[in-house]
């Protein structure tokens, strides 16, 4: 058994800056004793100045740097409030025992603080050992170390290709300063590498990780190779279309951008007034079939004067030419037939449609056969050639179809019911081209309506026995022929000749209705024989 007094004590304790630092003190004193005084110590290079001093429940505070920061639990415990790296040091818990003498451990206190910001140098030009990014850990401690890392991997030093310089600096507070500069040879495929940098520092006895942002860097390299596109896609260009021609370099900077097109006799024309020489891009408006032919872009890397070259092939699509011819040419007697033929030019293939005045689709192909034809067939034709394989690309055109004849009555008002000295109106229609006009056999007053091929006329009369007895005739006729109708007119009777016949009807009625009744009655008293001879009375 021990016949001294035991203290035990935690090695290490780690606390973070700006934190609370707890120190525990635990003691074994034989036969269960109880404890003398404690005292608490820190040791500040080889001195161990006190804290504190401990008796029974008096604690008695010393005047040092510690004085209103530390306090003292029921378990004789040291906390210290607001540690700073400067805390950083010994602290010894001694505890004393009148019989058994006295006891003592120490605990070491960590503090610890890491920043990482990360900050982006410009490079320039490719083969050198250019700085890339310096990486700087303010207010650290313990010493932090800074590794490189390139899209995600950890950077090892190699002769002219990586390098790091690294600076450490310890600040009068006692926080150290770490920074590091890597140095770099970059190529064009760095364009798009991602670097950053990890700061590894200690708290609580682990080892942890701070990582910086991604930062990428500005490699300048010249273009190896230049491309020239259409937009939208060539094959897809009509007439009236806006076009962009896109020319594009690999290098960093961009190059300076020129346009020309192929003129006659392999000769050139400078379109670079028309475009945009930093961008590359040449805008054409509404172009034409004029605007086809070959478009060259020139790529000039004004830090070496090296100049490369694209060229590519402009097609406008288009539709000309579009005319429709008639057979026969000369209008069309009414009941006749004509063939419309429609053809246009294009360098794609076309598709033909045929439509009449209403728009109602009436056939397809380059050619319309129209048999039969009546006044009533449309007037005009319109074939629209489209070319399927570039959307929107159609064009139009009308044909005019005459149907002549002479007139043809389509409607009349007969019979018509009238009466005597009774005005009326007598109602003529026909449809006819040439303009037709309408002749009566009556006296009247006459209006005339007349709307495309159509012609009415309204005739006001006043009813006469000769009227009512001939009737009245429409005659419409015009320079090809003449056509007329008979009107037929019928004496309407009046109201009282009416009734009388009705009268009459009715008491007809009723006469068949009593005679019926009285021969049923007769038959049933047996007062009329059945006309069967086996059953008459003798």
């Amino acid at each position: 058994a021990a016949s001294r007094v035991e203290v035990s004590m935690p090695a290490v304790v780690e606390v973070e800056s700006g934190g609370t630092a707890r120190f525990e003190c635990n003691f074994y004193i034989p036969g269960n004793d109880s404890y003398t005084y404690i005292n608490w110590f820190y040791i500040d290079r080889i001195i161990q100045v006190r804290l504190c001093h401990i008796t029974g429940g008096d604690v008695q505070e010393e005047d040092t740097d510690y004085k209103g920061r530390l306090s003292v639990g029921e378990d004789k415990a040291l906390s210290i409030r607001k540690v700073t790296v400067q805390d950083a040091r010994i602290f010894v818990c001694q505890v004393g025992s009148g019989t058994y003498g006295e006891g003592e451990n120490r605990t070491e206190l960590r503090s610890s603080r890491a920043r990482v910001p990360a900050r982006l140098s410009p490079c320039s030009r490719l083969s050198l050992l250019l700085q890339i990014a310096q990486c700087v850990s303010r207010n650290g401690f313990p010493l932090p170390n800074i590794t490189w890392h390139k899209n995600g991997e950890r950077l090892q030093p190699e002769e002219k290709m990586v390098k790091f310089a690294t600076t450490r600096t310890r600040e009068s507070s006692g926080l150290f300063t770490v920074s590091s500069t890597l140095f770099a040879h970059v190529t064009r495929e760095d364009r798009s590498s991602l670097f950053h940098c990890s700061v590894h520092y200690w708290r609580r006895g682990q080892s942890l990780t701070m990582d910086s942002q991604r930062v990428n860097v500005t490699v300048f390299y010249p273009a190896e190779r230049v491309d020239l596109h259409v937009m939208p896609s060539s094959a897809l260009v009509k007439e009236g279309d806006d076009v962009k021609l896109v020319c594009e370099a690999d290098g960093n900077p961009a190059p300076v951008f020129s346009f020309f097109k192929r003129q006659l006799e392999d000769n050139w024309q400078d379109l670079t007034s028309l475009a945009d020489s930093s961008t590359g891009v040449l805008n054409l408006h509404n172009v034409t079939k004029s605007s086809s032919g070959l478009y060259r872009c020139q790529a000039l890397d004004l830090d070496d004067m090296k100049q490369l070259e694209k060229e590519v092939e402009l097609v406008v699509n288009y539709i000309e030419g579009v005319h429709v011819e008639k057979e026969p040419s000369t209008p069309v007697v009414e009941g006749g037939s004509v063939k419309l033929s429609c053809d246009a030019h294009s360098p794609v293939a076309l598709d033909y449609q045929w439509s009449d005045a209403k728009g109602r689709e009436v056939g397809q192909g380059n050619q319309l056969f129209l048999k039969n034809l009546t006044f009533e067939t449309s007037s005009s034709f319109s074939c629209k050639v489209v070319a399927p394989s570039v959307p929107g690309l159609e064009r139009s055109k009308q044909v005019a179809v005459a149907v002549q004849g002479k007139p043809r009555i389509v409607s009349i008002s007969s019979p018509l019911y009238v009466r005597q000295d009774e005005v009326v109106n007598l109602t003529c229609k026909a449809i006819a081209f040439p303009t037709a006009s309408v002749h009566w056999n009556v006296n009247g007053t006459a209006h005339e309506y007349i709307e495309n091929k159509h012609i009415a006329s309204n005739l006001t009369v006043r009813v006469n026995h000769d009227l009512l007895r001939a009737g009245a005739m429409c005659r419409v006729s015009n320079a090809l022929g003449f056509s007329e109708e008979h009107i037929q007119l019928l004496d309407r009777k009046t109201p009282e000749s009416k009734g009388v016949i009705i009268v009459a009807i009715i008491v007809s009625i009723l006469v068949v209705a009593v005679l019926g009744a009285v021969i049923y009655f007769l038959h049933k008293k047996g007062k009329i024989p059945c006309g069967r001879a086996g059953k008459q009375d003798m």
